[in-house]
């Protein structure tokens, strides 16, 4: 971001004195900077001469109070922080817009390596690889763990029906976005709605947990230290979360990555396959994974989805640009999701 932006997404003026009323302590003027975020929410680091914090705020300009919603993510991490789920200390939420313009919240600022990419973990051999990824693994079935009533946290979904409503709510996204008809799409979304398991567990769930959503200690590679960006968080079914990191684990995201860094796991053998994930989770969180395929079609799915409407948006405004790499890309993630649910022990997955 540059000067203009970082004034447009901060008053300082204003927020000092947000500052003084609301936290306390503050010595001398403070000072922002761009750590994440541009089209999503802003992640930006406060400082004074004594005190640093980060500030989540929605984007810039137009965005959606229901997956821009900052009082939610402050909520998750306050009735996170007592439990041995790793997230930043959160200090402070202004549900006002007339502060900086949008909601906010202010959490604690720590000093870690996300793992965005395999250069982040080029220094890690295979012994740290393999026990970074079960920190990772180990920390979602923490979350999984929860007793989302005990901490605060039992309205922040319905847990019954969830696969069922997310099933029905990518379909219709399809049809919103969808910009040519694109028959092996149409046809996961028939094996999807056939195959929706009758029974499912409910937990808190994050909605997208990955590496990237995740912070390390700098002194430690195979310490996470906390989990970060709740803006996706519910109350639903567990493995949406398992699917999901299984399938960037896998082809999709291999896919989804293709033309940038490679995906940490990428980096050495030590980070192991799809099949010690998933086996590492089961015996963590002692939970049943039969139905797993199920889970890693809907994810890939998804990223279809949300992909084109990725599509969608460049099309709109900027009419003259390329769309052939992300068109392919589309094809490629369904082709995906088809083989499998071709290869899949669950009846309903496979062919017709």
């Amino acid at each position: 971001m540059n000067e203009q932006e970082l004034a447009a997404a901060v008053d300082v003026p204003a927020l000092e004195k947000w500052i003084d009323d609301n936290v306390g302590v503050r010595n001398g003027p403070l000072r922002v900077s761009h750590l994440s975020g541009g089209s999503s929410n802003l992640t930006l680091r406060i400082d004074d001469d004594s005190n640093s914090y980060v500030l989540r705020r929605p984007p810039l300009g137009a965005f959606l109070a229901t997956a821009n919603d900052m009082g939610r993510e402050f909520k998750v991490q306050k009735g996170l922080y007592p439990t041995d789920v790793p997230v930043p200390k959160p200090v402070a939420f202004c549900e006002s817009d007339d502060v900086i313009g949008a909601q906010f919240y202010l959490m604690e600022f720590l000093d870690g390596v996300v793992y965005t990419d395999a250069e982040k973990v080029a220094h890690l051999n295979e012994a740290q690889s393999r026990d970074a990824t079960f920190a990772l693994i180990d920390n979602l079935a923490r979350v999984h763990a929860v007793d989302f009533e005990k901490v605060g946290l039992s309205d922040l979904g319905k847990p019954e029906g969830f696969v069922t409503r997310q099933v029905s709510r990518w379909c219709g996204q399809w049809e919103k976005s969808k910009q040519r008809d694109l028959p092996a799409i149409d046809e996961l979304a028939r094996r999807l709605e056939r195959s929706i398991p009758t029974t499912s567990d409910s937990s808190i769930v994050h909605g997208d947990y990955s590496f990237n959503n995740t912070m390390w200690d700098r002194n430690d590679p195979t310490k996470m230290i906390a989990i970060l960006d709740w803006e996706m968080s519910t109350l639903g079914d567990p493995l949406t979360d398992v699917g999901m990191v299984a399938v960037y684990w896998g082809a999709a995201g291999e896919r989804m990555w293709r033309g940038r860094s490679p995906q940490p796991h990428r980096a050495n053998p030590g980070f192991g396959s799809v099949d010690q994930l998933l086996a590492r989770y089961e015996k963590q969180s002692g939970r049943a994974i039969d139905n797993i395929d199920f889970y890693q079609v809907l994810a890939v799915f998804k990223l279809a989805i949300i992909t084109e409407g990725a599509l969608a948006r460049i099309r709109r405004t900027r009419p003259d640009e390329s769309t052939a790499h992300v068109e392919q890309t589309i094809a490629d993630l369904a082709a995906i999701a088809l083989e499998i649910a071709d290869s899949s022990s669950m009846q309903s997955l496979r062919g017709a």
